[in-house]
Parts: C-alpha cells; sequence; structure tokens
C-alpha cells in the first residue's frame, strides 16, 4: 500500500527485495578480508574483519529506491556509521576532504558528497532485518542509502549509490564518477527529482 508522501515519482511499491549487480557475487575469506579508509583522511586506517565487527553498530530503518523503479518500505539495517566514527575518533577527515568514493569488489566504484555520507540515511551495513546481509545482496559489507521516514531534510540518492561488496572508502578533494555515473546514470542522482540519468 502506497503511503502518502512516501514514494518518489516513477516508483512502484514492492514487498520483494530484487537482486541487481554488476558481476558474479565474490568469495569472502574472514582471514584475508579487511576494510580500508584512506585519502584525504588524517591517518588511514584498515581493520580486519574481527576488528570491524567489534567497530560501534548502528541501527536504522529506511525505504530503499531503486533506480530501475521498485521502492521497499521499512528496510531494517544495521552497520557502522561513518558519521559515528568520526564523532569517536576512529577517523578524522582532512581538512580538504569533500567526497567519497566507495570501492568495492571486481573493481567497482559509487561515488557520494561527504555530507551525504554524514548523514545518518547512509551505513556499512552488515545486517539486514537481524540476520547477515545474503551473499548477493553485498555481504559481508555493503554501503546502503534510503529515505528516513519523515526526514525531509536528508538528501535520498538512488540505491546505486550504495556499493555491495565493500571494501574501501576513499576520501578525496574532487568528485570522481563511479561506476554507473561513468556509463551515463546522474551523478546526483536525487530520489525526488529523478535524477536518473545524467
Amino acid at each position: 500500500m502506497q503511503r502518502e508522501g512516501r514514494l518518489p515519482p516513477g516508483q512502484s511499491l514492492t514487498h520483494k527485495f530484487p537482486v541487481l549487480h554488476n558481476g558474479p557475487v565474490p568469495p569472502f575469506d574472514p582471514v584475508t578480508w579487511d576494510f580500508r579508509i584512506y585519502g584525504q583522511v588524517q591517518a588511514e586506517v584498515r581493520w580486519s574483519w574481527d576488528e570491524f565487527q567489534d567497530l560501534p553498530r548502528t541501527r536504522i530503518t529506511i525505504d530503499l529506491h531503486c533506480v530501475t523503479r521498485w521502492s521497499k518500505f521499512d528496510t531494517g539495517w544495521e552497520g557502522v556509521s561513518v558519521k559515528t566514527l568520526i564523532e569517536l575518533g576512529y577517523l578524522q577527515p582532512a581538512p580538504a576532504a569533500r567526497h567519497v568514493i566507495q570501492h568495492a569488489e571486481h573493481g567497482y566504484t559509487a561515488n557520494l558528497p561527504l555530507e551525504i555520507v554524514l548523514q545518518e540515511n547512509f551505513l556499512l551495513a552488515t545486517h539486514y532485518e537481524g540476520q547477515p546481509i545474503p551473499a548477493d545482496h553485498g555481504f559481508p559489507v555493503r554501503g546502503v542509502i534510503g529515505h528516513i521516514a519523515g526526514r525531509d531534510d536528508l538528501v535520498t540518492p538512488y540505491l546505486w549509490k550504495g556499493a555491495k561488496w565493500l571494501r574501501a572508502l576513499e576520501f578525496t578533494s574532487q568528485d570522481r564518477k563511479g561506476y554507473w555515473e561513468k556509463a551515463g546514470y546522474h551523478n546526483q542522482a536525487d530520489v525526488w527529482k529523478e535524477e536518473r540519468f545524467g
């Protein structure tokens, strides 16, 4: 059932969670897996899988909006908030940092302005609806971005702006188009403005 004001233009509500990605599901080895944050930061950080699990956890409930025109309401995610990591001193962006490039398996990248990465609706997610994210949805870590109901102050890009099988965040002073942006998708991708293609 459509809820007033929550379904962006051109979208259709689904109760399923369609699987869309480029390339095969990569293998995961917890012994060799690591997560890196580098670039325009005061000090580079690198966490093993065990260390990543020990970082502060955040839970959010968001509406997902895919550029392929499906939306799914009230999805529950748990993971690591970049905003929280900065607030608690786990990392510190350099003064020149303005953008964040998500680096994932298979060389996939997704770009976002730093101010959106620091919003409450962006998460380095490890769990979906109380369970580890299924492999075809991005296990062990995926960037996830969506709309928090009632929070019209937050920018909401389409779901492709969160990368599956995430391995690193690169803080940069200049924007750099990601995989889909290079293929002609819109760089900002605001769901409410239907910014699907550039």
